[in-house]
Parts: structure tokens; sequence; C-alpha cells
């Protein structure tokens, strides 16, 4: 059996029998099945991907950069990069505000009696956080990390963006220094063999995958039932329409527009990865996968799709980004504060902005949306309303990140392969 139908057959059953047992919580055997052996089980699978995901990026964008800089590509590589990754950004964002302003999923629910005192520290924790970001001055000093290993050893609590800078300048720095030489470098042999071990260790971590995939969604369908949908649906339906017509839409137009591919046999070409980001709800987690699509199934250059996935897995976050679009404008529905054009245009610029750095895990734009809605006047209360579908919206929006990066890799690449194998 192909790998994607063991994944999606673990992750039917796992929403099928979680949601059935959330409606018998009160059976012993389960309760301690899940809290102990699945939690091991999915949250083991996650800590032996995360626990390679360091050496991987650092391996692999060095590669990618020396490659670049060998055949004097990097500078029109970090060019498209950007643009593409903009341009996206900013497409998801106006879907997502557009939707908002003329669905109006918040105006009139009553939704402000909703909020539930056991939700509000988790707000108070959020919160914390969002008190805790800080000025834009800072926020681009802190890019430059005083400690490149302090970094690497904290990149996946926040610092991701910090150690990738290191990481591009060391590679940068390097290429240079090596340019010329007639055989290639010990150091550089040395990256290649730390880049394929990590590999390895990928092909072996994965096939618990279905294992995972089935704990992971269990625990989830478990602890919040189908219940939880209701009182917020149009608001989930908003966000997923936005991210639906990002991904069949949007990203469909650019894989037509700058390249030759068929967006149909591309997307079922990266059907592993979706099932994986939307399991797992972590660009990072969901990266060393994507890195073995985008060469052995999407043909894209190693160089290119090592750079691109890289960097992508942070700083291009379109679907996270549409989420605190959606998000924060429905909550200012709900309370009833009107914001006018250039408060939209504010915050369609902040959220392009906070999709470059946020935190590659589960939940990590909370905070960026906390802080969104104290500048508009929105009570810190209001998070309490999604708190209880956002595991399911960071599933959906994660699967729209890696989707993301692997067209904008594929839009970098001109001179891959148009064929994909599927």
């Amino acid at each position: 059996m192909k790998e994607h139908k063991k994944l999606l057959i673990s992750l039917v059953l796992g929403i099928i029998l979680g949601t059935f047992f959330h409606e018998h919580q009160d059976i012993a055997l389960v309760n301690w099945f899940q809290a102990n052996i699945l939690y091991l089980i999915g949250q083991g699978f996650l800590r032996l991907i995360f626990m390679i995901v360091v050496p991987m990026v650092f391996s692999a964008m060095v590669l990618g950069i020396y490659e670049l800089i060998s055949t004097d590509n990097f500078g029109r590589v970090a060019k498209r990069t950007l643009f593409f990754t903009v341009l996206a950004s900013s497409l998801a964002v106006t879907i997502g505000i557009l939707i908002v302003n003329i669905l109006k999923p918040g105006v009139g629910a009553g939704l402000k009696e909703l909020l539930i005192s056991g939700n509000l520290d988790q707000v108070s924790s959020i919160q914390r956080a969002a008190s805790a970001t800080k000025s834009i001055r800072d926020t681009l000093l802190d890019m430059i990390p005083a400690n490149p290993l302090l970094a690497a050893s904290n990149a996946l609590n926040g610092e991701m963006l910090s150690f990738m800078m290191f990481t591009v300048l060391f590679g940068i720095a390097f290429a240079f220094v090596s340019r010329g030489k007639a055989e290639q470098p010990i150091f550089i042999n040395l990256m290649e063999e730390i880049y394929a071990a990590t590999m390895k260790i990928v092909e072996y971590v994965l096939k618990l995958a279905p294992y995972a995939v089935f704990s992971i969604i269990f625990q989830t369908s478990y602890k919040l039932g189908v219940d939880f949908l209701a009182s917020v649906f149009f608001y989930v339906f908003c966000v997923v329409l936005g991210l639906c017509i990002q991904q069949f839409v949007v990203y469909s137009l650019l894989l037509k527009i700058f390249t030759k591919r068929s967006p149909i046999a591309f997307f079922k070409a990266c059907r592993e990865v979706y099932l994986y980001a939307f399991s797992t709800a972590s660009s990072n987690a969901s990266l060393p996968r994507a890195l073995i699509v985008a060469e052995q199934r999407l043909g894209l250059q190693p160089k290119i799709a090592r750079f691109v996935l890289t960097v992508g897995a942070t700083a291009n976050q379109n679907g996270t980004a549409l989420f605190e679009g959606v998000t924060v404008l429905f909550l200012a529905q709900v309370f009833g504060v009107d914001l006018t054009l250039g408060s939209q245009v504010y915050v369609i610029v902040i959220c392009i902005l906070a999709g470059v750095g946020t935190a590659g895990v589960p939940g990590g734009s909370l905070p960026v949306v906390m802080l969104l809605l104290s500048t508009i006047g929105v009570p810190a209360e209001g998070m309490a309303l999604i708190l209880g579908v956002d595991r399911f919206l960071d599933m959906c929006r994660t699967t729209l990140n890696v989707s993301g990066d692997l067209v904008i890799a594929a839009l970098v690449d001109e001179k891959s392969e148009s064929s994909v194998v599927v």
C-alpha cells in the first residue's frame, strides 16, 4: 500500500474513533491509553523529527548557498524567493480580509456571551506571550544572534529566524572563501555527509508515521469532539474558505503563469506532505518530508529546494498570515469595533510581516493575533472564542504553509523539469 494511503487511513480512523470515544470519556482504559500510549507515540514521533531539524537546516542551507554561489545563481534565486513570498502572502491576507468583509461572520452572532471562563487561563498565557513581543527595532536586531549556538538550541522555541540568519551569512561567506578552488572543500563534504545522515534518520522515522498520525489525530478528536465547531462554525468556514482559495486558485494560477506545470499533478505529487502537515500542525516537522518530495517527486534542483524550503519553513507562512487577518477582523466584528480602511491595511501589513519568523510549531501564531487585537482595541478575552477550534485551524493553515513553500520552490526553480512523479 502506498504511503499516502496509509496516512489517509490513519487520519480517518483517528478522527472517527477519537470522535466516538469523545462521547465516552468515562471509560478509564481509553483515558489511560490515549494519555500514555498514544501520547508517547505521537509526541515521540514529533521529537524524533524535531531532533534533526537544526542539523538538517544548517547543512541543507550551507549546501544550497554554496552550490548557488558556485554557479552565480544566488542573487537571482534570493530575489525570486523574496518576490514570490511577498506576493503569495499579500494575496493570502487580502483574500482573508475580503472574505470577512463580505460574509461578516462576527456581526450579530451574539458570540460575546459564549466566552468560556475555562479558556481564560489560556488567554492569559497567550497575553503574556504577546506582551513579551518586541518592538520592530528590537525584532530586527534580534535577527542577528549574539550567540549562534544559543540560537540553534532555541531554534524550535522562536529563534529559528536568527539561527537561519547566521546560517545564511556563514554559507555566503564560506562559498566566497572557497570560490575558485579546484577541489571541493572538505567542509562541504562534511555537510553532505551530515545532510545524508539526517535524511537517513528521517527515512527510518517516517516508517512510524501512520501510527503517529493516528495517535495525534485521535487525541485531538478525543479532546475536542465535533461540538467545538458549532459555536464558531461561520468563522471556521471563512478561514477554511480563504485557505482553499489560496491553495486551489492562487497557487494554481501561479504555477500555470510562471511554470509549465499542471497544478493537479503538482498537488497530487505533494499529497503525502499535505497529510504530514495537517497531522502535525508543524512546518518544521514537515520540512524533512517536503525536501524529499521536492527533489524526488517534483524534480526540483536540490540546491534550490534546500534553500527555498528551509527558508520558507520560517519565512513563508501564507496560511498563518491569512488566519491572522481573518481572526483579527472577526473578533473586531464580534466586539463591534469598526475598523477603517487604514486600520485594515495596517492589519494586512502586520500579518504579512508576522508570517516571517512565526514559530513553525502548533499555536505559534496566537501571540501575534493577541498583539494585533491590543493595537485595534479588541478585548483580549475574545481569544477564548477561537481557542476551541484553533487546533483544527492550525492543522489547516500549516498545510497551506507547507504547500506554499513547495509552490514557491517550483516558481523559483525555472530550470527544473515540469514532469512530476505521482
